[in-house]
């Protein structure tokens, strides 16, 4: 089977009622950054930052996947599908994806401000001041913050240039460095952008413009691949 990489972001999970991060009407238009997704925040208001993920969390509890999520599973059916997310939720593992590697962290995952390596899965929405790992130290959630090492990038790259289909969906590709990925896709490889709004690079003929929702746009890739 062929393998096929896809690139999910904000767009994907936005029909499953998770809110954008970054595009008009989203969560950073209505807090600071360094408040809420930072060392600096942490360190000087955790409670704040708790209050923040908390809800995050809580909202995901009550999300389910949407069509564009199961989309992704049907197609395993026929290709070698590998999902890299910049999303924190947990819809494409709920939708049944069998490998998806979370960039940014996991909103229902904590660990350890002691031990990094410490990491718990939550089976509640709210974290609260107090809340620590087997060695007593606070719990923090277990997310990239800005200003902090995206690790899992190096672990991204090489699948991005394995891939003989690239696919991106519902991501500006505006923050870094998840976009620096289309920079390893082979030139003869063809990507599919799922997006209703127009990129932030310059289209290409390697890019196929799919300019619907993530549920929509999933169906119409999946009838273009299998039906060329």
């Amino acid at each position: 089977m062929k393998k096929m990489v896809i690139l999910t972001g904000a767009g994907m999970s936005a029909e499953s009622g998770i809110k954008t991060f970054r595009e008009m009407g989203g969560i950073w238009e209505q807090y600071d950054v360094t408040e809420v997704a930072s060392p600096e925040g942490w360190r000087k208001h955790p409670q704040v930052v708790l209050d923040f993920y908390n809800q995050r969390r809580k909202q995901l509890f009550e999300s389910k996947p949407n069509a564009g999520h199961y989309g992704l599973v049907e197609l395993e059916k026929r290709f070698e599908v590998q999902i890299i997310t910049q999303n924190v939720d947990d819809l494409h593992e709920r939708a049944g994806s069998s490998k998806i590697l979370h960039l940014h962290g996991e909103l229902k995952k904590v660990r350890s401000t002691a031990d990094a390596s410490l990491i718990y899965e939550m089976d509640h929405w709210e974290l609260k001041l107090g809340d620590t790992c087997e060695k007593g130290a606070q719990l923090r959630p277990h997310i990239v913050w800005f200003g902090e090492m995206v690790t899992a990038i190096e672990e991204a790259i090489p699948l991005a240039a394995s891939a003989a289909i690239f696919v991106v969906i519902g991501t500006s590709l505006n923050v870094y460095p998840a976009a620096s990925l289309l920079n390893y896709i082979p030139p003869h490889i063809p990507i599919y952008l799922i997006d209703p709004a127009e990129p932030a690079f310059r289209p290409s003929e390697q890019i196929t413009h799919i300019k619907e929702t993530a549920s929509q746009g999933v169906q119409t890739l999946t009838q273009l691949l299998l039906n060329p």
